[in-house]
């Protein structure tokens, strides 16, 4: 599917679903915007848009295949980007899952290419068809409102994930040890993503020198500011989140072996107990003649001697072992 959104500066009006047989008309004016939205292209109306615009060969092979890490590729008249958006189903065996956008930004047209729905391409799709704010600003514009959807829609996964640590740490008390661990393992996974994902995307964003990595207006400038000031927060929440799960393992762990250790103790004690126990019994069991055997008292003795050894052992190591 292929949707055209073109912002005229000098009727100061919006139009969409346009010809592209007459894009040399649509690119004439500095001042006008043309924005192509490609959802699930196949592979000839790739190459169309791509003949259209004379978008280099390497550029397009990014596009067919799946490319894991956020970049920027500056061409002769345009630049290249990779970002990805985060997908979050917590009740799935793949509860994070990443959506790659491709994006063609020259001096007055933007080209996105995406291969599943994204809700920050949506939302600026239907304000578009209503107005011209998001239009009337530059292709550079139009950039930072996509990547500023998709910067906002990893805030709740984050949210969600705090409180999945929350609760695992107050879990961690009670369930099995394969379903804690299992847990642990499945957010440090998730986190592992988001920091492949943020950090090659802040990179993108980075001001090095006082110089960015493509052309932004001056007016501008203010938003790419705060989108890298986000893309820093949510890298460091990731940071922070990563080291409280390694801590809460960490202590989960500790208490696993705490467990573990009180249990051989208790293993001990009464091995312990029973060893002499054992040594008399099988003495007196003995088939040999043996001192005072037909006395009914004996056997009396024996009882009462062996109840108050195995009190005494008990106790005695109760109080030496188990504090």
């Amino acid at each position: 599917m292929i949707k055209t959104y073109f912002y005229n500066h000098s009727e100061q009006k919006m139009h969409h679903d346009m010809d592209l047989n007459s894009l040399h008309d649509f690119l004439l004016s500095n001042e006008d915007l043309l924005w192509i939205d490609l959802f699930n292209i196949s592979n000839e109306e790739l190459q169309y848009i791509a003949q259209l615009f004379n978008f280099h060969p390497l550029a397009i092979e990014d596009c067919l295949h799946h490319s894991p890490r956020a970049k920027v590729d500056a061409y002769e008249d345009y630049h290249f980007f990779v970002f990805h958006a985060l997908r979050y189903h917590e009740e799935s065996d793949n509860e994070i899952t990443t959506i790659e956008l491709n994006v063609f930004v020259g001096r007055n047209y933007v080209v996105t290419i995406h291969k599943q729905p994204m809700t920050s391409i949506g939302k600026v799709a239907a304000a578009c068809i209503q107005n011209k704010n998001y239009m009337n600003q530059g292709a550079d514009y139009l950039l930072y409102s996509i990547i500023d959807g998709i910067t906002d829609e990893y805030f709740p996964i984050l949210d969600r994930i705090s409180i999945r640590i929350d609760e695992i740490e107050d879990e961690m008390y009670e369930h099995s040890m394969e379903l804690v661990t299992e847990e642990f393992l499945a957010l440090k996974r998730t986190l592992i993503l988001i920091r492949r994902v943020i950090l090659p995307q802040k990179r993108v964003f980075a001001n090095v020198g006082g110089r960015w990595l493509f052309d932004i207006r001056e007016e501008n400038m203010p938003f790419y500011i705060d989108l890298q000031d986000h893309l820093e927060r949510i890298a460091d929440s990731t940071e922070t989140f990563k080291e409280l799960v390694n801590s809460a393992l960490d202590t989960y762990y500790s208490i696993v072996s705490a467990k573990t250790t009180e249990n051989l103790n208790i293993l001990t004690i009464i091995s312990t107990i029973m060893l002499p126990l054992t040594f008399i019994t099988g003495f007196f069991g003995m088939n040999v003649p043996l001192p005072f055997q037909h006395s009914p008292y004996t056997t009396l003795a024996i009882f009462i001697f062996l109840v108050v050894l195995s009190w005494w052992m008990g106790w005695y190591l109760r109080r030496r072992f188990i504090k």
